[in-house]
């Protein structure tokens, strides 16, 4: 039976989970589902850290991370937190780089959880030794080549009297011998393995932070691999694969080949649409790093509402209704659903659409816009509809709180009557982010992509806010990429240099653009 937790109830939960080998979707849907229950985190570098997005908002967020010449914690101290967190009463999810059976001392950690009678359960994962070279275009068994392979550490100190590999049967044994954390003793397992039989031209591969963007793959032999990897100053965390399945990398690599492979993408639209361009970019070979820097909501304030609800209710005097986003349209049709208002009643408006996905999402509800603008954006708009404009007409603008004055002013310079209301507004997205600060600063960041002049105004706010004096400076080290002129505008008034515009105002268009850069 479990004993009592600190605080005089029944201990949480510890879920030692394996986190993959670095791609964030290569996590378990039942890793993902412990994350989420979680009440602390505990994680290390090897965990990608966008795998905390699963994580409750009011979770603590825990880094217990290991470099190879300094320990943030010893083991004997991780293993007696997840415990302490646990006695307090805390549901723990602790994650661990690949599958945490394999090198990854899960059982000190489970033993020590036992001896204390807190639960725990082991989340497997998907481990380095095969998911890596999988990425890097190298199957470990096949069956032209080999059935058989190994997984060994490759931390051993050679300095020790007395391995605890039996090089003698090692290194011959299996077809593929597969050596994780090995780097350090590159020079030491290579002459290990020849000296007790193993060919020196037999093929290896060196993959350094596979399955990520930063994944870089060095080949050679046994006689040549580790002047090879001197040479070009090859670090860790990377895996050994020794045997001729190496070979099948010539005509299997994929990962690589990819548009966007290399590529860190950093993501700042609303988190409520951040997901169809963060699953283009991730099926392209590049990595989204989402970070909503906006965040959309229905009007706060009584008045706002207000003449929202009153325009609504009076649909049927309207000629026109004028969609300038997606967004207008999800929350115009939500009010309306909200205050029970029948579309019927817009019967006689003739309905006008900015860009083929405001369009869209008015086609899904029964309304076909008239036809689309060549440019997607207000002047685009009007341009397309104005031989049907007529003084005295009732044009009503759903739109959001910082929408451009373009369009309403030049419909009432026409002699139109104008009736603009905020749908939706935009507030500054409050998010931690000293993590997206941090990879700014390393480099690790390599686009950064804007898809409104707010994203532009939010990121820079944020930045500030975290400390960065020159936002401007920092994010210098990435390309920039505007999803049309305006937002490109704001982008250069904040002293940023635009790499790239999308031809259109779309996301498609977007992508592609991402794609040539």
């Amino acid at each position: 039976m479990s004993k009592e937790s600190l605080s005089g109830s029944r201990p949480g939960t510890v879920y030692l989970i394996g986190a993959g080998p670095g791609d964030p979707k290569l996590i378990t849907v039942r890793g993902a589902e412990c994350i989420a229950k979680a009440d602390a985190v505990v994680y290390d570098r090897l965990a990608n850290p966008r795998l905390l997005r699963y994580m409750k908002p009011e979770a603590e967020k825990i880094y217990v991370g290991k470099l190879p010449d300094r320990h943030t914690l010893r083991q004997e101290e991780i293993n007696r937190l997840l415990a302490d967190l646990a006695l307090s009463g805390k549901t723990v999810a602790r994650l661990k780089g690949g599958d945490p059976s394999i090198f990854g001392r899960v059982g000190e950690e489970a033993e020590l959880l036992a001896a204390e009678g807190v639960p725990f359960e082991i989340v497997p994962g998907i481990t380095s030794a095969i998911a890596v070279p999988a990425y890097a275009g190298i199957p470990v068994t096949h069956r032209d080549y080999t059935s058989s392979l190994a997984i060994i550490t490759g931390h051993e100190d050679p300095a020790k009297t007395e391995s605890s590999h039996d090089w003698k049967k090692l290194a011959t044994a299996t077809g593929t011998s597969i050596f994780l954390m090995g780097i350090a003793n590159l020079p030491y397992i290579c002459q290990s393995l020849v000296s007790n039989g193993r060919a020196p031209e037999t093929p290896v591969a060196l993959i350094r932070w596979g399955t990520r963007p930063e994944q870089q793959t060095l080949t050679g032999t046994l006689a040549t691999i580790v002047e090879q990897a001197r040479e070009t100053n090859f670090q860790s965390p990377a895996i050994i694969i020794v045997g001729e399945v190496v070979k099948l990398r010539e005509t299997l690599a994929w990962y690589e080949k990819k548009p966007l492979f290399g590529k860190r993408v950093l993501v700042t639209r609303a988190r409520s649409q951040s997901s169809a361009l963060a699953e283009q970019i991730d099926e392209l070979g590049g990595e989204a790093l989402e970070f909503p820097v906006i965040r959309l909501r229905e009007p706060e304030s009584p008045a706002v509402r207000e003449a929202l609800d009153q325009a609504l209710r009076r649909l049927g005097d309207f000629d026109w209704v004028l969609f300038t986003s997606p967004n207008g349209v999800s929350y115009f049709f939500r009010r309306l659903q909200q205050l029970g208002v029948d579309i019927r009643t817009m019967h006689k408006a003739k309905v006008a659409a900015v860009g083929p996905k405001t369009a869209e999402l008015l086609a899904e509800r029964g309304i076909i816009a008239e036809r689309l603008p060549a440019k997607f954006q207000g002047e685009g708009l009007l341009d397309a509809i104005l031989p049907q404009l007529t003084p005295g007409q009732e044009a009503l603008l759903p739109r959001s709180d910082i929408a451009r004055d373009y369009l309403p002013v030049k419909l009432k310079e026409l002699g139109l009557g104008v009736t603009e209301v905020d749908v939706y507004e935009t507030a500054l997205e409050d998010q931690q982010s000293d993590e997206v600060l941090e990879q700014l600063r390393n480099g690790e960041i390599h686009v950064i992509t804007f898809t409104s002049s707010s994203t532009v105004d939010n990121l820079i706010g944020i930045l500030r806010k975290a400390g960065a004096d020159d936002p401007a400076a920092l994010l210098k080290g990435a390309k920039t990429v505007c999803i049309g002129p305006l937002t490109a505008e704001t982008a250069r008034k904040h002293g940023l240099q635009v790499d790239a515009m999308a031809a259109e105002a779309t996301i498609d268009s977007l992508v592609d653009t991402l794609r040539r850069l």
